[in-house]
């Protein structure tokens, strides 16, 4: 086991840094991890998994410097999926890559304290410095719920802290607690049953001898964590050798043995612990009024009018994309058209000035000019998070996702997707069973992620001119194409459902969180968080794209220097090679410019915006160059036909809304499947799918002269 070696309870005491920040999912943690650190905080991945890691930095109330790590969301330290895994082996200092916290601040929502707390009672036992922050109290006066902190705080044995994370409240007491030269231990912990005690105090003597010997403060924790396994296979991974597992399984024997269920008799005495702590401590109103988010719900979850309200709130999402970041967006474009015709004036014709203004600007120009629409894409996302509607999204979602074999939970992945394929998949780690978890993964990469905005904006442009069709039929076309993404995914989970992951359908069982108003300054550092991945995106991998495919579409060159543009766009090397995917993608309605498109996009979806801006700027030298949309609206085959005809661009909207063209992709649901068998089985069915797709519609369509 992954058993790093022990410091002394005294240094553990004697904070210097390195906080963990724990708590139940929907508790506030990671609004008071973004009060504490604001800007000063970095995201990963904790080696070996996806399970994201958020560090951050804040300071003391004397200016000295301490680390914050945010935990994943967790009810217990008996943990059901990955990320839960990760929060209890950083708070037992099993991950050799995260040194042992030095104190620990739990968050906990005032407005469900018992359930909370049981978590507390848990981090209780590790004999590390321990925090209560009690968040959202004004919620929980609001609801009639009055805490008398003060005996609570005596009841626990721990420092209490009440706060409103979202208002700021609480912030400087948790630094003057945490500023101290000496945190105390927590003073009590629940006390177990005689007989469970005894067990647990022998199991605490073998991990203290053993090869890998557990801390002392901690191994009291281990055993009773031990003692409550009654799978034997997670007995034997969370055990730190087999002999251990083997003496915790024999403990476990004996008990049950005199008639005691060890899992529930510490369930049990954990939660006799709090109610006693609560008793005098908390005061409910002895009537629960109906609250604002039982009122909102009846609305909002109702059969009909939750499906409307669904329609309205990501109907307005896409109309406001194709009208807000219309602004931003002409501003962008004119920006780049200068700086490329700025070039053009101070450097003389040549490759050097051409690689310039049509390989590096056109190309990153031409990806950068939708960064507006994708942080509106990330505001609504935010915003739906904020206020607890994403919940009730997917419990709307149940009713859908139920009869595919799935059940609203794997809905909040494919929620996330919507902005990337990669948070969405490593959310999956959230679902218990194995299949469903599988199922998630390959069917997320199918939601319209925000790769394909871009795609998606530039073929509307190019098939509706904008002088002849409002934004709001824009609107619908884009919201028809997210629709059309959801019923594939839907479509190719009944499919895996009823054929490679046969299992009976799951319940849900899903907090619903209260409705809270959303922080516009969180919201506000996710868009600029996503916004600076997607600029350093632009400048990286959709840079190097655009200098090699403008190298391809440059050379060689042909051998008579009168040629044209589009004979030596032919000759070159892309040329080749799109000629030679020509005869593929010809049944699509694709030429071999769209080949091009095509191939690059197998690096990053949005590449293919620059692809197009390379392809059909190469040998440019008109500083008032049309747009591009206004480019593909002009292309015409040898016959007189559009190149981007409506259908062409139907056809290439549904190829893009099924195909799998992103290689990080690949490589996360390899990571989190642990081979090479599921993201080549990804790569091939969603290539297969979107080929066949695109056929469909484009043959269809010409056999009835629709384009």
């Amino acid at each position: 086991m992954r058993l790093p070696t022990v410091e002394s309870l005294a240094e553990i005491a004697n904070p210097v840094g390195g906080v963990a920040l724990a708590g139940n999912p929907n508790s506030g943690k990671s609004t008071l991890f973004n009060a504490l650190t604001g800007l000063r905080q970095k995201v990963a991945n904790y080696p070996g998994v996806t399970v994201e890691k958020k560090t951050g930095r804040f300071y003391g109330i004397h200016g000295r410097a301490m680390d914050l790590l945010d935990l994943p969301g967790t009810y217990s330290l008996q943990t059901r999926s990955p990320d839960e895994e990760v929060s209890r082996d950083v708070l037992l200092g099993r991950r050799a890559d995260t040194p042992p916290p030095r104190a620990i601040v739990c968050v906990a929502d005032a407005t469900n304290l018992e359930r909370n707390l049981y978590l507390v009672a848990q981090l209780a036992e590790l004999d590390v410095p321990l925090v209560l922050a009690l968040n959202m109290v004004d919620l929980a006066e609001k609801q009639g719920i009055r805490i008398d902190v003060n005996l609570l705080e005596k009841n626990l044995g721990i420092p209490v802290v009440p706060a409103v994370a979202s208002a700021g409240v609480g912030l400087q007491e948790i630094k003057q607690l945490l500023s101290g030269e000496k945190l105390l231990l927590p003073k009590f912990r629940a006390p177990m049953p005689e007989a469970v005690a005894a067990e647990a105090e022998e199991l605490v003597e073998r991990l203290l001898l053993s090869p890998l010997p557990v801390p002392l403060g901690r191994a009291y924790s281990e055993a009773l964590l031990l003692l409550s396994l009654d799978n034997e296979a997670e007995l034997l991974d969370v055990a730190p050798s087999a002999v251990l597992a083997a003496a915790a399984e024999a403990a476990q024997g004996r008990l049950k043995a005199t008639g005691i269920d060890p899992a529930s008799a510490i369930i049990e005495a954990r939660y006799a612990w709090i109610h006693q702590a609560c008793a005098e401590a908390v005061r409910k109103p002895t009537e629960q009024p109906a609250t604002f988010s039982d009122t909102i719900d009846n609305v909002l979850t109702h059969k009909v009018w939750g499906w409307l309200a669904l329609a309205v709130v990501f109907g307005l999402m896409f109309f406001c994309i194709f009208t807000v970041a219309n602004y931003p967006m002409n501003w962008i474009n004119a920006a780049v058209s200068w700086l490329a015709g700025t070039a053009r004036a101070l450097m003389p014709p040549g490759d050097l000035r051409s690689l310039i203004t049509d390989g590096v600007i056109a190309g990153v120009g031409g990806v950068v000019v939708f960064l507006p629409q994708i942080l509106i894409l990330f505001f609504f996302l935010g915003l739906l998070e904020d206020t607890g509607y994403m919940a009730r999204a997917a419990f709307i979602m149940d009713r859908v996702m139920s009869r595919v074999g799935l059940h609203g939970k794997s809905f909040i992945p494919l929620l996330s997707s919507f902005a990337c394929a990669i948070p969405g998949i490593m959310a999956t780690r959230t679902i218990e069973n194995k299949k469903d978890r599988l199922v998630t993964i390959l069917i997320a990469p199918l939601m319209s992620c925000s790769a394909r905005l871009p795609v998606y904006s530039l073929l509307i442009g190019a098939m509706i001119p904008d002088d002849k069709v409002p934004s709001l039929a824009k609107a619908g076309i884009m919201l028809a194409m997210y629709f059309f993404g959801i019923a594939a995914a839907f479509m190719m989970a009944s499919l895996f459902k009823s054929t490679l992951f046969r299992n009976e359908t799951p319940l849900l069982l899903l907090e619903l969180p209260p409705y809270r108003m959303p922080q516009l300054r969180t919201i506000a550092m996710r868009m600029w968080e996503r916004a600076t991945i997607f600029l350093k995106r632009a400048g990286t991998v959709i840079l190097a794209i655009s200098i090699l495919l403008w190298a391809l579409a440059t050379y060689p060159k042909p051998t008579d220097p009168n040629a044209g543009k589009a004979e030596a766009l032919s000759h070159s090397m892309a040329g080749q090679i799109g000629h030679v995917m020509e005869p593929v993608i010809r049944p699509l309605g694709y030429d071999w410019k769209i080949g091009i498109g095509l191939l690059s996009s197998f690096a990053a979806r949005e590449a293919f915006v620059g692809t197009m801006a390379v392809v059909y700027n190469v040998g440019e030298d008109d500083a008032n160059s049309v747009s591009l949309r206004h480019a593909l609206q002009s292309q015409q085959r040898p016959d007189g036909s559009p190149v981007f005809s409506p259908l062409v661009c139907v056809s290439l909207m549904v190829y893009y809304a099924l195909a799998m063209q992103c290689m990080s992709t690949v490589a996360v649901v390899r990571r989190e499947t642990n081979g090479w068998k599921w993201p080549l089985f990804l790569v091939a069915y969603m290539t297969g799918l979107a080929y066949l797709a695109a056929l469909f519609i484009y043959q269809i369509g010409h056999l009835f002269h629709l384009g």
